[in-house]
């Protein structure tokens, strides 16, 4: 792993600097942050100071502290959806590709159905109808991702599907779950993680769109797209408060396209 590092890029070394440099201030949020996560310490959009080390928001709570719980609500949360949808989608994907036939088909135009549905319209509906607490933002999301990912992860599947070790399994009597683990989860690995890291990238900007608009993580906790949005107004007074947590938002999905266009370049077996 070590050698595989030093032979990386600049790039992807950047990237993953910003990646792990997120992940330690999202642990470590409690002992970091100066003040409690919804606590009012100061007035109304106080400039930065030896005391607030990057100002106060619209009600007078510290900023960097936002900015500090805001990266655990965030992350955690997109992560969490990720792997969710990651779960559901390619073990739908790999079964329909395994099996063919009728469950291909009905799965199939199952997800057709889902992804005619405009991405953010569809959430909207959910989260306007069944409200927008952690448990059913995880799964609108989640399960509107999960139609990406059937998408990749079936035609990988299939062309795996149709290896000669895939049929040399059928023919000593394994099954479905033994073939699928065994023989077409390994060989699918590089692509879905690749498509792992963008699709944490769509979902964690999904997330800061959801919270712009109101309907994704709730007030009091701290999150990236709702501090741009409760500071929005900071703008016509010549205060750029909002543009500290959509620069964390453009930081952090640069840095994770970094090591995904890095480990693109690894999978594809492609050399300089």
């Amino acid at each position: 792993m070590l050698s595989l590092l030093r032979q990386s890029p600049l790039s992807a070394r950047i990237g993953l600097g910003i990646v792990i440099l997120n992940c330690l201030v999202a642990i470590f949020a409690p002992w970091i942050a100066p003040y409690d996560e919804t606590a009012v310490v100061g007035e109304v959009w106080e400039t930065v100071s030896a005391r607030f080390y990057l100002g106060t928001d619209h009600i007078g709570r510290d900023l960097f502290t936002r900015m500090v719980y805001g990266a655990r609500n965030t992350i955690a949360l997109a992560f969490i959806t990720t792997a969710l949808s990651f779960m559901f989608g390619s073990l739908l994907g790999f079964v329909a590709a395994v099996k063919g036939g009728w469950i291909d088909q009905v799965l199939s135009r199952l997800i057709d159905v889902i992804m005619s549905f405009p991405t953010l319209i569809f959430a909207l509906m959910i989260l306007s109808v069944l409200g927008s607490s952690i448990p059913t933002l995880i799964f609108t999301i989640a399960l509107l991702d999960s139609t990406r990912v059937y998408r990749l992860s079936r035609a990988v599947a299939m062309d795996i599907e149709v290896m000669e070790f895939v049929e040399v399994a059928r023919l000593r009597g394994e099954g479905l779950w033994w073939i699928i683990r065994h023989e077409i989860l390994p060989n699918a690995l590089p692509p879905l993680t690749a498509e792992f890291g963008l699709r944490f990238c769509f979902v964690f900007l999904f997330i800061a769109s959801l919270s712009f608009l109101g309907l994704g993580i709730q007030p009091p906790l701290a999150d990236w797209g709702g501090m741009v949005r409760e500071n929005a107004g900071a703008i016509t007074f010549g205060i750029f408060t909002p543009l500290i947590p959509a620069g964390a938002i453009a930081f952090l999905t640069v840095g994770v396209n970094m090591i995904v266009d890095w480990f693109l370049h690894l999978s594809s077996g492609l050399h300089e």
